[in-house]
């Protein structure tokens, strides 16, 4: 008779039988930095996690590469916006002196990743410029990303990490890139982003002024397939790496992406998923550490190669 329970009996034998083994290396941290702050300020929605100064970013930098992680992932809070995000291309930018000091701070022990989206420069909160009529114009705001795309690579970042979900954008910041000699800057796309109400901590983080919604850009929760055409094309496009978002409600489809990829494919635990586990457990409702565990081995399990996660830094200091 099979006995498949026999390799569960004891810890010993799951742990050696064990299919998915999350690593510190596969872990990336999201980091906050704002303009203006005198000490880092703790993000409300977010339990244990702050907007950081520039000093304070350089040691949650310095933890994060003496834990193991991966890399980590930067998103500037500046404290003025305007209709276009020009802070997103200034080079005495906030995000733009953050990445600086957080490639001298990993000094190369790990990677350093750019967020290149203008939601947290304007002052409208939407991924891109608006046209007269208010919407979003795309081939527009890929001109905003060829400018925010080099000075982020003139920082220093290894990563820039395209959240707009506007179409074209890949081979637009590939060209930008090429063409201004840094050919060796990583292009992640966050190629299957969806329209998520998950994301309601992360605006809270980078203190959004989004009115409306951004459904015309990114994508329906309801679609599946579409995800794929949108990975396809950023592939094609010449992404390094693409990206679903969120991760665990959206685990189909990042087992479809990782199937048909040929290149590395990342997920990213969301603000909403990070805070719905935290209010949980403050409650006494789950077991915060297993539970936690659990949800970064589901996603690997499912496909991804690496994952962006709140308890990165955490996580690979527990191990």
């Amino acid at each position: 008779m099979d006995r498949p329970r026999r390799l569960r009996r004891t810890p010993a034998l799951r742990r050696l039988a064990a299919e998915t083994r999350p690593a510190s290396a596969q872990l990336i941290q999201p980091l906050f930095v704002s303009e203006g702050l005198s000490e880092p300020a703790p993000i409300g929605s977010m339990p244990g996690q702050v907007q950081h100064t520039l000093a304070s970013l350089t040691d949650a930098v310095d933890r994060a590469c003496r834990a193991g992680v991966g890399g980590v992932m930067l998103f500037g809070v500046p404290s003025g916006r305007d209709a276009v995000g020009s802070a997103g291309s200034d080079p005495e930018g906030i995000l733009n002196r953050a990445i600086a000091a957080a490639t001298t701070a990993a000094a190369g022990r790990e990677v350093v990743m750019s967020d290149l989206c203008l939601d947290e420069f304007t002052d409208h909160g939407h991924c891109g410029v608006l046209s007269d009529t208010g919407a979003v114009d795309n081939d527009a705001t890929l001109g905003h990303y060829r400018s925010m795309s080099l000075a982020q690579a003139r920082a220093g970042a290894d990563v820039v990490g395209l959240s707009g979900m506007m179409d074209g954008q890949v081979g637009a910041v590939r060209e930008a890139l090429d063409g201004a000699g840094f050919e060796d800057v990583v292009v992640l796309a966050y190629a299957a982003k969806y329209a998520s109400a998950w994301y309601g901590p992360f605006r809270d983080a980078v203190e959004s002024t989004l009115q409306g919604d951004r459904r015309t850009y990114q994508q329906d929760p309801a679609n599946r397939r579409e995800a794929l055409r949108e990975v396809e094309l950023d592939l094609a496009e010449g992404a390094d790496v693409v990206m679903v978002k969120p991760a665990m409600g959206y685990l189909d489809v990042l087992a479809d992406v990782a199937r048909v990829s040929d290149r590395p494919v990342w997920a990213y635990q969301v603000s909403g998923e990070y805070a719905a586990i935290e209010a949980a457990a403050a409650n006494g409702w789950l077991d915060r550490e297993a539970v936690i565990h659990e949800s970064i081995v589901s996603i690997i399990r499912a496909g991804a190669d690496a994952v962006l996660t709140y308890w990165a830094t955490e996580l690979a200091e527990s191990r």
